[in-house]
């Protein structure tokens, strides 16, 4: 085919990043929105100069003249709408997290298989240019065998719509763990190379959030505070994970904490280790038998979510695969089950 024809389910935030990065896509094309708010999608369509509109998105389905669907709705959604893209003979670009639990993720696969269509998660961070040159520091044997990793994610403040979808469980399937450290959680396990996860511990928090109209902020995403919602989901997580007897990952995550903002991944090898995130990107290491730090170049200027696109359209038209496969999106949704069972249990779990 030429281009590939897209439809976005989802006039959100996201659904907005993924019209302006698939308009920088040369074999894309946008040719319908969907969501169920009518004057949001009139909105969006006309900003991204979007012709065809369905408030109904198994009517976008049924247009024969799209090729593909990225899937940019709340969590509760992305199973069922996925499932019925694969039937309709759709190939799906598919937010994160894939869905709220592993069991509805292997339905998702089942649907994918059974269509022969493409499925790309999506893990957005994999695309950045840093995160390819330590992935390829990791390919080269540069760190040697990997052994423990760190996970930090900390946001002092930053509940994403109090009271909205993001925070009721119903919805959203968990708070600042399905939210944000699914992302960390991808990039290690895909920079390391561990898709082998065996056990977990951790504990999961809600102290901050579930004190509604006590909860003090700078600035709010996902819309304003609506004090009549729910929040029931955690807003901080930590916590252990092994891969076997081979390495370890250790995590902290938060929507909102009395703490430093910080955001990396650390990767610890017994001949090297990096950090992903910071101004610069060092790999410390040691070179003719004495300490060294040499510092990974990489260009800055390049968009995740465009590259991110290119791939699955590129996927689309048979030229290559996709760089985030269902598979590990169950893998993700099977390590974010178990952390919030062994919160439940207070006890270590095996996956």
């Amino acid at each position: 085919m030429s281009k590939v024809r897209i439809g976005i389910i989802g006039c959100g935030s996201i659904g907005s990043v993924h019209a302006d990065s698939y308009a920088k896509v040369a074999d894309a094309e946008v040719v319908a929105m969907c969501d169920i708010l009518s004057e949001k999608l009139k909105e969006k369509a006309a900003r991204h100069n979007v012709a065809k509109t369905y408030e109904n998105y198994h009517d976008l389905l049924a247009d024969p003249e799209i090729d593909a669907v990225s899937v940019c709705v709340p969590n509760c959604m992305h199973a069922p709408i996925a499932i019925d893209a694969f039937k309709a003979g759709k190939h799906v670009m598919l937010e994160k997290p894939m869905t709220m639990n592993a069991n509805l993720g292997r339905d998702i696969l089942a649907a994918r298989d059974a269509s022969g269509k493409v499925l790309q998660m999506g893990m957005v961070w994999r695309q950045t240019p840093e995160a390819q040159v330590v992935r390829k520091a990791v390919e080269d044997g540069k760190l040697g065998e990997i052994y423990q990793i760190r996970v930090r994610m900390i946001r002092r403040r930053g509940i994403p719509g109090l009271g909205g979808w993001f925070t009721t469980k119903e919805k959203s399937g968990g708070g600042g763990l399905i939210d944000l450290a699914v992302h960390f959680l991808d990039l290690s396990c895909w920079a390391a190379g561990l898709w082998n996860p065996t056990k977990v511990s951790a504990k999961t928090y809600s102290k901050f959030g579930s004190k509604m109209r006590d909860y003090h902020y700078i600035s709010m995403w996902a819309g304003p505070p609506n004090y009549d919602g729910v929040f029931d989901v955690d807003d901080y997580a930590a916590g252990l994970i092994r891969f076997g007897s081979k390495a370890t990952l250790s995590f902290e995550v938060a929507w909102a904490c009395n703490s430093e903002e910080e955001s990396y991944v650390e990767l610890l090898g017994d001949k090297g280790g990096v950090k992903i995130g910071g101004t610069k990107t060092i790999l410390r290491t040691e070179v003719d038998g004495m300490i060294a730090d040499t510092e990974l170049f990489f260009k800055r200027d390049q968009d995740r979510f465009v590259l991110q696109l290119e791939k699955f359209v590129a996927a689309v038209q048979g030229k290559g695969d996709v760089p985030a496969t269902g598979e590990q999106g169950v893998i993700l949704m099977e390590i974010l089950d178990a952390i919030y069972k062994s919160s439940e249990e207070d006890s270590e779990v095996t996956i």
